[in-house]
């Protein structure tokens, strides 16, 4: 499978799968949505989103790379190789293509100036590092890594006492887990002097504006895009499946702050389907982003990207 590219105004836009397939039941990873919502809406959330017969949330872990005013910008990074992961067995130990997938995009991780982490979960930060001689150190030797100041808090282990307590058992493993990823993904980057942490904004160049968009975590955030004519958000974690767009008060079972989440779900999807934004999520297989647009108490699919689909399993 190889990497497919779009361009807006001046910004080129390419899409790197590192992993391919069906997740949990579609109803644990968006647990408010109505069954009834996904059967009604089959024939374009299957088979890429969602399959029937097994109830299966399908996803993609992928990494956007943008180039954008000669540099080279990666947003999200991923699961990694070789990870310990506990809270999620089935991509522990996990050992991708994922470098060789970014050659054929034609990105060496030394071409790396940007990495983004739209928020710190352990799918898409994984990236950041690899192994090497018994030590995690930085994947991209001369990029400087992004991270949201809240998340960097409130996953620091250091931390994790000033957290509310989980309210289920899922949810405690996966703060347990997430100690490990801390350790993995995020420490090394701070110990190489490669991390800049900001919140609220922050401009990378003039095109693309990184936005704090709280909820699903503390630090969760959006990268806009205005280049010319074109508008685009990756929204990250904000819209785990598409039916999330038809009622936006549906979290996944991911989100943190169900609230906030679902606020800010509204407030972006309303601003995309006013500005016409291309709405790109991390996990959305298929044509991987859409414009949206107002639909009821709810919103729509207007139109998919120009992202040919990309239906098959991989690792």
């Amino acid at each position: 499978m190889s990497a497919h590219s779009i361009v807006l105004g001046d910004v080129q836009i390419t899409r790197v799968i590192e992993w391919s397939g069906p997740i949990r039941t579609a109803r644990f990873i968006v647990p408010d949505s109505d069954e009834e919502v996904w059967r009604r809406n089959q024939d374009w959330l299957a088979p890429h989103f969602w399959t029937p017969a097994d109830d299966a949330y399908r996803g993609h872990i992928q990494t956007w790379v943008l180039r954008s005013e000669g540099r080279t910008i990666l947003v999200d990074t991923g699961v990694g190789n070789d990870r310990e992961r506990p809270q999620v067995p089935q991509f522990a130990g996990l050992r991708s293509g994922y470098l060789a997938r970014l050659r054929e995009a034609g990105v060496a991780p030394e071409d790396v100036d940007v990495v983004i982490n739209t928020h710190i979960h352990y799918d898409h930060v994984g990236w950041n590092t690899e192994s090497r001689d018994g030590a995690w150190v930085p994947t991209f030797p001369n990029a400087t890594y992004l991270i949201p100041r809240l998340d960097n808090v409130y996953f620091d282990p250091d931390s994790a006492h000033r957290r509310r307590a989980p309210r289920d058992e899922h949810e405690r493993v996966r703060w347990e887990g997430g100690k490990l990823v801390f350790n993995d993904s995020i420490a090394p980057i701070h110990q190489a002097g490669q991390a800049v942490l900001w919140e609220d904004t922050y401009r990378i160049d003039g095109n693309l504006l990184l936005e704090a968009a709280p909820g699903h975590t503390p630090g969760s955030s959006v990268l806009t895009l205005r280049s010319g004519a074109d508008r685009a958000v990756f929204v990250g974690d904000m819209l785990h499946s598409p039916v999330q767009v038809l009622d936006p008060r549906w979290n996944s079972c991911f989100c943190d702050d169900l609230q906030l989440a679902a606020e800010t779900r509204r407030a972006h999807l309303a601003r995309a389907a006013e500005l016409r934004e291309l709405v790109i999520p991390a996990h959305w297989p298929g044509h991987g982003a859409a414009e949206v647009r107002k639909d009821g108490e709810g919103f729509a699919i207007a139109a998919w990207a120009a992202f040919p689909t990309a239906a098959a399993d991989r690792q």
